[in-house]
């Protein structure tokens, strides 16, 4: 595996890939991998002649009061996860690399951003798409990796690849979960041992709403209704939201139909988890 640190570097290399055929599969991080992103790697590697993983704490997404600084970063543990799912490159720019001085071009995303955890950050998805703007150029993927755990992030991928007629493939892969079905997450460490136990009821409540579907719910607020009495009634926790909105437009329904996603997010003392299912009828 090589490590690239630079912009001009990154695209000459895709560049000649491209010119022999290579088909160049991306998945782009913030670094401190964990199994959520190995998952990516692991379906990037069987689907594509070369991978490339990008590690790049964005400024551009975090908000005043948001941890940029703070936020977790170890490189050389990053390096050896990489390169046991033999990605085949590494590009790790420095902030000043991907933006060297004053933009004079801005990117804002007007839909899908007001909803789910993005009301409560706005211009986060912002700086998401222009972080991947730039990447995307300079990488070229035939195709690009995504969590469905973040799937408001996955919807505004969406958007951005068919509005600015990216040639990629947008490939979202399942959430990691836990035995007991919880998503894992680097926020799991930060609950205490009676709100792990009790963790798993977000899960169960999610697949209790997809049973209620499946036996012909359409109602959104008698399916909202279910999963909020099974969070409260076995958990702790304080609900941030439980949300149901077609998807990838993430637009409001009373009523159920096309594809649709269940979303929820549940404050615990020192952790605030969210989860999801989508589905389609």
């Amino acid at each position: 595996m090589k490590v690239i640190y630079t912009a001009k570097d990154m695209q000459e290399l895709s560049i000649q890939l491209q010119r022999q055929g290579k088909t160049i599969g991306f998945v782009p991080t913030m670094g401190f991998l964990h199994e959520g992103h190995l998952a990516l790697l692991k379906q990037a590697r069987a689907e594509n002649d070369v991978v490339v993983l990008s590690i790049f704490v964005n400024p551009t997404q975090f908000g005043p009061n948001e941890d940029f600084d703070t936020y977790p970063r170890d490189f050389k543990r990053d390096e050896r996860l990489a390169k046991a799912e033999e990605a085949d490159y590494l590009f790790y720019p420095s902030v000043d690399e991907m933006y060297p001085g004053q933009a004079s071009i801005s990117i804002s995303v007007t839909n899908r951003v007001d909803v789910l955890c993005g009301a409560k950050r706005p211009g986060h998805f912002d700086g998401v798409a222009t972080v991947l703007t730039k990447l995307f150029h300079l990488v070229q993927p035939k195709r690009a990796y995504f969590g469905k755990k973040d799937a408001q992030q996955v919807a505004v991928v969406h958007g951005l690849i068919t509005d600015f007629k990216f040639p990629i493939e947008l490939v979202a892969v399942d959430t990691v979960r836990e035995d007991d079905g919880l998503a894992k997450s680097s926020r799991n460490v930060n609950l205490l041992d009676a709100e792990r136990n009790e963790a798993p009821a977000l899960y169960r409540s999610l697949q209790e709403a997809k049973q209620l579907v499946e036996s012909g719910e359409r109602d959104v607020a008698t399916i909202k209704a279910q999963i909020e009495r099974t969070i409260k009634n076995n958990t702790r926790g304080t609900i941030d939201y439980v949300a149901i909105y077609s998807y990838p437009e993430l637009e409001p329904l009373n009523k159920l139909d096309g594809q649709f996603i269940i979303a929820l997010a549940i404050q615990f003392s020192k952790a605030r988890l969210i989860d999801n299912i989508i589905m389609a009828i």
